[in-house]
């Protein structure tokens, strides 16, 4: 019996192959001094960069006309609306009845400009007729949003994307369908969304090394616990931006934010960790190109090694086609793309266990990705994205766990930063 409980000992003292891996990855770290160092010429780097005048589409000559949005006050909103609606109304005294002229958000309405490194909107319209059975709806969703902008302007007053939905149910249907018409009426009126006083509901939360204030408030998010700071929803509340972080970590999820958070990953190397925990939304977008400009600090992005993850970071960089109109107040330019890239699984030697096959639509979406022009731009994104639809293999940022649940913090972010392993 003796025996046999000494045996078990043994066992359980014989190295773990995992634990071998971490010991040997974490061998190769320097002292953090000299990682710090190391991020230094990448802050001066970046803040000189950023001290030059942003290229805008009024510096370039493109074959292609394309419009932009910008921020209106409340009362030149209202102006845009009472005009509208007054040519609406000589058009129908007129007996010509009346139509939408609506800005096309259609893909082929879309131009990728490399020199701006974002998506715009070209200026093709669409006529949106109410005398025509298949756009009377839109139509007429199209006129309630614009009156209940119109209250808003009048009102000053916000509301979410969600209170509009519930104003008028049985019209909208669905939630999808008002969002998608307040995004034709921002392109029409010729403002940012945000000037329309609706907001998306709360979702994007910040933690690290960042002061500012929120409504008059100061808010130290070195003090907001591991939840962090939720992104205020209205941009405009937010100012007087304070820290002394070396850079921005993007983060795709919220599990690798929560872990970052609780390791307080920031005061060891001074950064601000922001996630959107998913799809990002208009405030975090915002928000984060707000901190580059005011701050002048790099991007450093950490995603799932897969086709979405790779699209969640386009959207950051590049804007979404959704929202191409608005790209220039929501795209932050140069964001390094840190991991978790395809390249790691070898090279970090994750577990077969920890990596997934590829489902079809994860290689369609790959494939497509490959022949997106903001994705050839850059020979590195198509190196690893290429290595991905060729292995059908993807890992979550999770996969790292299998070293240990701190080796995200502790080795593998450390590591990446020391080599300046960022494309």
């Amino acid at each position: 019996m003796a025996d046999n409980t000494a045996t078990k000992s043994r066992k359980r003292r014989q190295p773990d192959p995992d634990s071998t891996t971490e010991v040997l990855f974490k061998n190769r770290l320097k002292p953090d001094s000299v990682i710090l160092q190391t991020l230094q010429s990448l802050v001066t780097s970046t803040a000189s960069a950023s001290s030059s005048k942003p290229l805008t589409l009024s510096d370039l000559s493109l074959s292609s006309s394309c419009r932009e949005v910008t921020d209106l006050s409340l009362t030149s909103v209202q102006s845009e609306i009472e005009a509208l609606t007054i040519s609406i109304v000589q058009s129908i005294l007129s007996g010509k009845g009346f139509s939408f002229n609506v800005p096309s958000r259609a893909a082929t309405n879309q131009l990728y400009v490399p020199e701006l490194d974002r998506i715009v909107l070209k200026d093709k319209n669409t006529l949106r007729p109410f005398a025509n059975i298949s756009s009377v709806r839109k139509c007429t969703i199209t006129a309630r949003i614009l009156s209940l902008i119109h209250q808003l302007c009048e009102k000053s007053i916000h509301v979410t994307k969600r209170d509009l939905f519930y104003t008028d149910v049985k019209l909208f249907q669905d939630q999808t369908q008002s969002d998608a018409v307040l995004d034709d009426v921002s392109c029409m009126i010729g403002c940012t969304r945000s000037s329309l006083n609706v907001i998306a509901a709360e979702k994007g939360v910040v933690v690290g090394r960042l002061i500012f204030s929120d409504n008059g408030d100061m808010i130290d998010c070195t003090k907001m616990g591991m939840g962090g700071k939720a992104i205020p929803p209205n941009i405009d509340r937010v100012g007087d931006m304070q820290s002394d972080a070396l850079f921005i970590l993007l983060v795709e999820k919220d599990a690798a934010y929560m872990r970052l958070a609780e390791d307080r990953f920031y005061n060891r190397f001074p950064c601000i960790i922001v996630t959107a925990k998913g799809q990002p939304d208009v405030a975090t977008r915002l928000f984060l190109k707000k901190m580059k400009v005011e701050l002048k600090l790099p991007v450093l992005a950490l995603v799932d090694s897969d086709p979405y993850g790779l699209k969640i970071l386009s959207v950051y960089g590049c804007g979404s086609k959704n929202m191409s109109y608005d790209s220039a107040n929501l795209t932050t330019p140069d964001i390094k793309w840190l991991g978790i890239r395809p390249s790691d699984l070898d090279k970090y030697k994750i577990p077969e266990q920890c990596r997934l096959p590829m489902t079809e639509q994860d290689i369609k979406t790959g494939k497509d990705l490959l022949e997106e022009d903001f994705v050839k731009k850059n020979p590195g994104w198509v190196e690893e994205l290429s290595l991905m639809v060729k292995t059908k293999q993807k890992a979550e940022i999770q996969a790292l766990s299998s070293f240990g649940f701190q080796y995200l913090s502790e080795v593998y972010l450390p590591l990446k930063l020391q080599q300046q392993d960022w494309l």
